[in-house]
């Protein structure tokens, strides 16, 4: 049975650990820039329809780092919105050194 989180707090340290194989952060954090550099391309060029790669690039990545790196299932399957501010998080961690990349 999975585990009721009532606050971001609370799961991110879960969601660190379901992101503990080098090489699938790595890939979260490249799915992550890749949205970066699409949304500014779609900006700057008026190209909208291309946000709708925006899943593609996030979820692809980072379900592959799942699947074949770090052999989880993915917790956006139980906690998406928890889920997707985690990346987020853990994108600025890493970033700022906070998390080894």
């Amino acid at each position: 049975m999975n585990k009721e989180y009532t606050s971001f707090k609370q799961f991110y340290p879960f969601y660190l650990s379901q992101h503990q194989n080098k090489t699938c952060r790595r890939l979260h954090i490249i799915a992550s820039t890749l949205i970066i550099l699409l949304i500014g391309y779609s900006v700057i060029t008026s190209q909208w329809t291309l946000l709708w790669f925006m899943p593609i690039l996030g979820y692809g990545f980072a379900w592959f780092g799942h699947f074949i790196f770090e052999k989880n299932r993915p917790a956006t399957f139980t906690y998406p919105l928890y889920s997707l501010l985690g990346d987020w998080v853990m994108f600025k961690d890493v970033i700022i050194g906070k998390i080894k990349f």
